[in-house]
C-alpha cells in the first residue's frame, strides 16, 4: 500500500509517500518539506494569510518532487491523504482541496486526516508501537496527554487550559528578542544560563488531573525580565534557562499524572510516546527518559524531522485508516478545530 500525504495546516508545506509492504515493513519513499520561516520571521510569528498563499504557490511542485523522489507514477498510489485540520483554515483548505482534486482525478480513495491523529500514530510508523500507549503531544499549537487505544479511538486525559508549551516558548523568545521560531532559540540561549537564578512558578505541579497551564509562567518571565532591565546577554540566558527548567519540571510532573490516569482508566500502556516539535528539545527528552526509566515504561520519540509537522505522518495515518477500510467523501469539510476525543473536549479548550 502506497499513500501520498499532504500537510499544510500551519507554516510547513509538505508532501510525502509512505509504503506498507505485505510483510509489514514501513518505508518512507519520500518526505519533502518546505518551511516558511523566512516569510514569517519579520512578523515574529505565523501570519495565516501569508501561510495560505505560500502553500498555494508551492504545493503542486512539492507533490511532483515527492513523486519523483519516490520513483512512482500517480497510478502506483493506493490513496491520497490530506490533513483536514485542525490548523489555520486557509492553509488547511489549500491542502485538502488539492487532495480532493487528486483523489477525484485519479479515482483513488481520499483520506481526510486529523493532524493530531497523524502525530499520535507516527510512533507506529517509526517503531511499530503496539496499542494502547500514552501520547504526550507538545507543539506550538497543542499540548495534550492522550491514551491512544486504536486507530480512531483516543481518550484525552489532559490538555492545556491556556497556552500550548511550544506557544509559550515562542512568546518568551519574542519578549526577549530572540527571534522566531522561539523553541530552538530559547534552548540555545539556555545552554549558557543559570537555571536557578530566577525563581519561577511551576503551575499545577502536584495536581491529580494531568492538565497543563503555561500563562502564569510566561507572565512570571516577563515580570522577572522587567525587574532587571536593561537586559544583558547573561540576563537573557539566565531567564531562558530558568524558564526551560520550569517547563521541564511541569512536563515531567504532568506526564507522571498522565501515566497514573492511564493506568487507572485504560490499563497498562505499551509505551510513553512523545510527538510535536517540543519533543526535539534535549532537556525535555532527557527528563522524559529519566521518568520513563523510573516508572518502567519504554520511551519512544520519533526522529526530530518526524516530530515537527511533516507529510510522512499524514501519509502513514492514511495507511492506517485505509488498511482498516476507512475513507472519506469528497464533501469532507476542512476543520480549524478538531479534537481527537470530541466527546471529552472541554468548552473553549485547545483542539
Amino acid at each position: 500500500m502506497r499513500i501520498l500525504g499532504i500537510e499544510t495546516t500551519c507554516d510547513e508545506t509538505a508532501a510525502a509517500i509512505v509504503e506498507l509492504t505485505r510483510d509489514g515493513t514501513r518505508n518512507i519513499l519520500s518526505n519533502r518539506i518546505r518551511s516558511q520561516i523566512a516569510e514569517h520571521t519579520p512578523y515574529g510569528g505565523v501570519v495565516p494569510e501569508i501561510a495560505a498563499r505560500a502553500h498555494a504557490e508551492i504545493l503542486d511542485r512539492m507533490i511532483g518532487d515527492a513523486m519523483e523522489e519516490a520513483g512512482l507514477a500517480f497510478s502506483d498510489l493506493d490513496g491520497i491523504a490530506a490533513a483536514a485540520g485542525p490548523g489555520l483554515i486557509g492553509g488547511v483548505l489549500v491542502g485538502l482541496v488539492t487532495g480532493k482534486a487528486l483523489a477525484l482525478g485519479l479515482r483513488k480513495p481520499l483520506l481526510a486526516i486529523n493532524h493530531l491523529e497523524a502525530h499520535a500514530l507516527t510512533p507506529r510508523l517509526t517503531d511499530d508501537v503496539a496499542f494502547p500507549y500514552l501520547l504526550l503531544l507538545v507543539s506550538g499549537g497543542h499540548t495534550q496527554l492522550v491514551a491512544v487505544e486504536e486507530v480512531g479511538r483516543y481518550r484525552r486525559l489532559g490538555t492545556t487550559i491556556d497556552d500550548a508549551i511550544g506557544e509559550a516558548f515562542d512568546k518568551v523568545a519574542k519578549m526577549l528578542s530572540l527571534g522566531f521560531p522561539g523553541g530552538p532559540a530559547v534552548e540555545k540561549a539556555a545552554r549558557e544560563g543559570n537555571p536557578e537564578r530566577f525563581t519561577l512558578p511551576r503551575p499545577l505541579l502536584g495536581k491529580p488531573e494531568p492538565d497543563f497551564s503555561l500563562s502564569g509562567l510566561k507572565t512570571a518571565v516577563r515580570l522577572a525580565a522587567e525587574a532587571v532591565q536593561p537586559l544583558r546577554d547573561q540576563d537573557v540566558a539566565d531567564l531562558c534557562a530558568s524558564f526551560q527548567a520550569a517547563v521541564v519540571d511541569c512536563i515531567v510532573d504532568r506526564t507522571r499524572a498522565g501515566i497514573r490516569a492511564f493506568r487507572r482508566d485504560v490499563g497498562t500502556p505499551s509505551a510513553l510516546v512523545v510527538a510535536g516539535g517540543v519533543g526535539a528539545n534535549k532537556p525535555v527528552r532527557h527528563a522524559l527518559q529519566r521518568l520513563s526509566t523510573e516508572v518502567g515504561l519504554k520511551l519512544v520519540i520519533p526522529p526530530p524531522a518526524l516530530c515537527t509537522d511533516n507529510a510522512a505522518m499524514i501519509a502513514w495515518a492514511g495507511v492506517e485508516r485505509l488498511s482498516r477500510g476507512m475513507s472519506d467523501g469528497l464533501d469532507f469539510a476542512a476543520r480549524p478545530r478538531w479534537p481527537l476525543d470530541e466527546a471529552r473536549a472541554k468548552p473553549g479548550a485547545r483542539a
